[in-house]
């Protein structure tokens, strides 16, 4: 039910973002009298038949600075993404004492966790 109403949004949100300089010129052309007479930079000069075309290259120039600033801004985002790195986290690890017992019968010092049961030998 909400779907196709959602689909269209999210299209045109697609669409607008990437024809910024298509909605100039409709602007452009939708209120090109009100532009050439009141806008226009050479609204003195109708020699030139500029006709609000200087109007119409000041937005142009706008919007393509917005977008490469966008894209710039776009590109610093992702490479920072990129760059992150999980900081370094150090644990300290202590280790139980190491406990020597000397046995009777051999003398030698052993350890007691990691020793394994030998018979004595004889020689």
């Amino acid at each position: 039910m909400l779907l196709k109403p959602i689909t269209i949004l999210l299209l045109f949100s697609l669409l607008s973002a990437n024809c910024s300089n298509l909605f100039v010129f409709m602007g452009f052309e939708v209120n090109q009298k009100y532009i050439a007479t009141e806008l226009c930079e050479n609204r003195d000069k109708p020699e030139m038949h500029c006709n609000g075309k200087c109007y119409l290259m000041k937005k142009l120039k706008q919007a393509q600075d917005k977008e490469q600033k966008q894209e710039r801004q776009s590109q610093k985002t992702q490479i920072q993404d990129a760059l992150i790195v999980k900081p370094l986290v150090f644990k300290q690890y202590s280790f139980a004492e190491v406990k020597f017992h000397i046995p009777f019968s051999t003398g030698i010092p052993q350890n007691i966790k990691n020793s394994i049961f030998h018979p004595p030998q004889l020689n």
